[in-house]
């Protein structure tokens, strides 16, 4: 035991080793040596990882203390481990997503003078978020949030000399900001209903506390609903909910690799772990589980519509995300936790795998991202190609693929449960396959196939997109290709992590379906109530094997709902290339509404942001000049003054002023004496 808890230590430490490596003596080390220093310390991460599967898959778990910080009033401050699989399986999609990510940086940030400083946030990253799956409490869960959070404050802002990277890290920050007040209210709210922020204690008692009121002044909330709302609310910050979405697509500011270290599976899968690993909680609340279900389905159906509108490469991946991220939420909602952690596990691979296929298409159009000065890589770039199809088809749901599987099993889930709002989030999920399908092949049909548009201007090719520019480079040069150049593959430390992710888009669904859904994988790990919450019972015993499970997708309404959105995208933006910008004239309302992002932005610029500046100069005008100037300071000063002069006044220099002045305090004592006596 001694030697898997050195192990459970090591997982952590080692990139937090090559992240301070990097950062205090990159300089020093030069460009290749902190490369391969940072690479080999995340790779023994994840063979750490590999060996404390293997452990976990023996009947082997761990929950206990590294070291007490300290003892608060008798509460216990932690730094502890919860090793189960749960944790293992983040621990081996992160860290080996971290490695890919890693490996991809010497290609796609080789010119980039901030190359050794970008290797140390990637480390430090990976370190904060080994922290945060593998704590035992949420003390230490909020350190590895916050960490997170941090972190990813300092990578979209990569290239901090831009003012677009600027404001895109500032309000990534901030709204994570507004999520995670929600977060540590209900961190509060667990310490003081249970006296205690270790895991297993506030699971064993929770069930106590089923009928218990919240002890929040003038409000007469269930307290299990108000602690699950509130941590649920800082997952909408992290995992990028609707309505706090808006800070994901702009980090797309920051450079390829941490997008897709970021959005595939890190950070904006936080919230979906941390409600997973809450299950025990939440089962106590079917106000919750609806409230969840309710914001993952609007997620996941109207942020797949303004992925339909998008030109920039990253961006359309990006709005993607988001909508994968809602369907997970609403498998949470539906109490199939195992479900949504499954997607988790297989949206991390595909995701990741289009996101750094993006880049290397970015590379070869020497840093530009509009898709409509693209088209035709397909002969130029084959591996790039033909990755890139695994992952658009994964994400779909492409039936044996391993996003079908996943996404398969949540709208069967939804279908299943009885909860209030499932009808809509069901409407939403399906719809959403469509959506999903356009869009996606919308831009694989753009990029890689069709006439060639390099370097041709905007206007010349208008008729095959329905939106304008709207092009957010983010290299420190988009020069783009040279007249008569033409594009070609990335170097091997590109392409290679492309082929190595795409294996798992493959086959990780086919292969784990049936013991991470229907076997015992979470056993013990996720609580679910099957009484009042039987999605997940029904789904077992529909299931029949992973080949019949894709058999029968091949005739179910996902998959023909799927290839309409495929072959409508081929129609409009391969036959008929006239008709999107005919679509654009006849629905320009609505093309305006998307392409305005239902206008979340500009209400929150003129609500927050105005609405905040306007109260900090009524503040500065009320409380600064009027009050602490004009009457404390200034206005002290002036009654000194006033007072100084009339003393002036009665300093004459007169004898007999000064006489008469005794002989009236002397009669005004005498008379108060006599009045009060």
């Amino acid at each position: 035991m001694i030697a898997m808890e050195n192990l459970y230590l090591l997982v952590p430490l080692a990139p937090l080793a090559g992240a301070m490596i990097a950062g205090l003596f990159g300089g020093l080390l030069g460009r290749t040596w902190t490369h391969r220093v940072t690479i080999l310390l995340v790779a023994i991460s994840f063979c750490a990882s590999l060996l404390i599967f293997e452990d976990v898959m023996a009947g082997h778990t761990f929950n206990g203390t590294v070291y007490q910080w300290m003892l608060l009033s008798g509460t216990h401050l932690e730094v502890g481990f919860m090793i189960d699989s749960l944790t293992v399986m983040m621990l081996l999609v992160v860290t080996f997503v971290s490695l890919m990510v890693h490996v991809y940086t010497i290609g796609y940030m080789a010119e980039d003078a901030g190359y050794q400083r970008f290797f140390s946030y990637i480390s430090l990253f990976t370190f904060s978020m080994l922290m945060l799956v593998m704590s035992n409490n949420f003390l230490q869960l909020f350190f590895g949030w916050e960490a997170v959070g941090l972190v990813s404050y300092l990578l979209i802002g990569f290239w901090y000399t831009r003012p677009t990277a600027i404001y895109a890290n500032l309000k990534a920050f901030l709204v994570n900001r507004v999520g995670d007040f929600g977060f540590l209210l209900g961190i509060g709210l667990i310490l003081m209903v249970f006296g205690t922020l270790d895991y297993v204690a506030v699971f064993a008692n929770s069930h106590y506390h089923v009928n218990e009121i919240a002890p929040i002044p003038g409000v007469s909330w269930n307290v299990i609903s108000a602690i699950c709302i509130l941590l649920f609310i800082g997952a909408m910050g992290k995992s990028a909910q609707f309505p706090l979405h808006v800070w994901l697509p702009d980090s797309m500011e920051g450079p390829t690799p941490i997008s897709a270290l970021i959005h595939a599976a890190t950070m904006v899968t936080a919230g979906i772990f941390m409600v997973a690993r809450m299950s025990p909680l939440f089962e106590l609340s079917d106000t919750a589980l609806s409230f969840v279900m309710v914001i993952g389905a609007i997620t996941a159906l109207f942020m797949g519509f303004l992925g339909i509108i998008q030109n920039d490469i990253k961006r359309v991946v990006a709005y993607s995300t988001l909508s994968q991220l809602g369907y997970m939420t609403v498998a949470l909602g539906a109490s199939a936790y195992s479900v949504a952690i499954f997607h988790l596990m297989t949206h991390a691979f595909f995701k990741a795998l289009l996101f750094l296929a993006a880049g290397s298409v970015i590379i070869a159009m020497h840093h530009v991202q509009d898709i409509r000065q693209m088209g035709g890589l397909r002969k130029y770039m084959p591996i790039t190609w033909i990755t890139f199809l695994v992952g658009s088809l994964a994400l779909i749901g492409t039936p044996f693929l391993s996003g079908f599987y996943s996404k398969d099993s949540i709208i069967e889930a939804v279908a299943l449960s009885h909860l209030p709002g499932s009808g809509f989030a069901y409407f939403a999920v399906v719809a959403g396959v469509f959506v999903t399908a356009f869009y996606s092949f919308r831009l694989y049909f753009l990029v890689f196939h069709g006439e060639e548009r390099f370097g041709v201007a905007h206007h010349a090719h208008d008729k095959h997109d329905a939106s304008p520019a709207d092009s957010h480079t983010t290299h420190d040069e988009a020069h783009g290709l040279a007249p008569g150049q033409k594009p070609h593959e990335t170097p091997w430390v590109v392409w290679l992590p492309l082929v190595l992710l795409a294996i798992p888009s493959i086959g990780i669904g086919y292969l784990t379906v049936e013991p991470m859904l229907f076997g015992d994988y979470f056993k013990n790990v996720i609580a679910i109530n099957h009484e009042l919450h039987p999605s997940m019972e029904e789904l077992r015993h529909e299931f029949h094997g992973a080949w019949e499970m894709a058999i029968h997708g091949l005739m179910s309404l996902p998959f023909w709902l799927a290839l309409a959105g495929v072959v409508t995208a081929w129609v409009l933006y391969l036959k008929l290339t006239h008709i999107p910008g005919l679509i654009k004239q006849r629905f320009n309302f609505l093309y305006v509404l998307l392409d305005n992002k239902y206008y979340f932005d500009r209400f929150n610029d003129w609500f927050f942001a105005s609405g905040a500046r306007k109260m900090s100069k009524t503040l500065w005008n009320f409380g600064d000049i009027k009050l602490i100037d004009g009457l404390a300071v200034n206005g002290s000063a002036r009654l000194v003054g006033r007072l100084s002069d009339l003393l002036r006044r009665v300093q004459t220099g007169y004898i007999y002023h000064y006489a008469f002045s005794m002989i009236i305090g002397v009669f005004l004592l005498l008379t108060m004496r006599t009045w009060f006596e």
